[in-house]
């Protein structure tokens, strides 16, 4: 468990729980958690996904046909909490953990539609494959990529149609499996996270969702078609500032960033605004900026130096 601070005027904080199988964790009984665990180690839970069900009901095809959830452990997002002098409280919204939290009411399929291909009621189809290897004849053919999920408007003839990537974010520290296993020996109304963990941001973003955007956005610009994108507004707030285009035909990728509004149930994902950005300017924003200057770089490796490897500080002419 993260380590409680020594003086009352202090407080810490760390991310935990945010939303389980739907329900918002703060607003949870012992009894509700201790029910919600008897699920938490299924590989394959029977719980309904809230959001499944009410994209389920925009449209039964744009999901997997299943409106249960498919999340080992059920953590739909994590929150900041925070303990302070004994007292702990959430902070800030969720940070969207599993990519089906997203499909809530469909809203990002209509926003979509509506911005890109000028319909609230796009078809919405999944897992095109796009990616292939070819063998020594075609036939052979060995297909290793798909766009997870392509927006089509019911009526244009030629087919009028966009990509979509849909990106939540990845976590770094303790495992959920530590906050499962102390949830089952409290019956604390509100307990402080077991581990320290935060959302991984520089995983989710550079080492996952640039190298899908750089192997599939150049075919789409020569093909003359759109990416959108899907993240959360502390994903999208994560970014590197990328310059905007001034107009949809002029963009590569579509940026989509949600909202979480709280209400007394719970989250709702809102629509909160949407960016057009060139591929270029969009691997900028994911890869963090500029480059440092030299000397802001060795600053940095000296005091790394001077802290691992203190025996050689002098030597390399560090001082102490």
């Amino acid at each position: 468990m993260p380590k409680k601070p020594k003086s009352e005027h202090r407080e810490v904080a760390t991310f935990g729980i945010g939303e389980w199988f739907g329900h918002p964790f703060h607003k949870l009984t012992p009894d509700d958690r201790t029910s919600l665990l008897a699920h938490a180690h299924d590989r394959k839970p029977t719980l309904t996904c809230p959001a499944r069900l009410s994209c389920q009901a925009f449209d039964p095809k744009a999901i997997s046909g299943k409106t249960t959830c498919s999340k080992k452990g059920g953590v739909c997002g994590i929150r900041e909490y925070i303990d302070h002098k004994g007292s702990v409280s959430p902070r800030g919204a969720i940070r969207t953990t599993c990519p089906y939290r997203f499909l809530e009411n469909g809203t990002i399929f209509k926003w979509i539609g509506e911005v890109i291909l000028g319909t609230p009621l796009p078809l919405v189809v999944r897992e095109i494959e796009f990616l292939e290897v070819q063998g020594e004849i075609e036939e052979e053919a060995r297909e290793i990529g798909y766009i997870d999920n392509v927006l089509v408007h019911p009526e244009s003839r030629p087919m009028h149609w966009c990509a979509l990537e849909i990106q939540a974010v990845y976590f770094s520290g303790g495992s959920m499996g530590k906050e499962f296993a102390a949830l089952k020996n409290t019956d604390e109304l509100l307990p402080f996270p077991a581990a320290n963990r935060h959302p991984d941001y520089r995983s989710s973003g550079p080492k996952r969702l640039m190298p899908q955007l750089q192997i599939k956005v150049p075919s789409l610009r020569r093909w003359g078609k759109k990416m959108a994108v899907v993240v959360d507004a502390d994903f999208f707030a994560s970014l590197a500032t990328m310059d905007d285009v001034s107009d949809i035909s002029n963009c590569d990728i579509a940026w989509f960033v949600v909202q979480y509004k709280g209400t007394k149930a719970g989250f709702v994902l809102n629509r909160g605004f949407h960016r057009f950005t060139t591929l270029e300017r969009s691997v900028e924003g994911l890869t963090g900026g500029h480059p440092v200057s030299l000397g802001r770089f060795e600053e940095r490796l000296a005091r790394r130096v001077q802290r691992f490897y203190p025996e050689r500080a002098a030597t390399l002419g560090l001082g102490q």
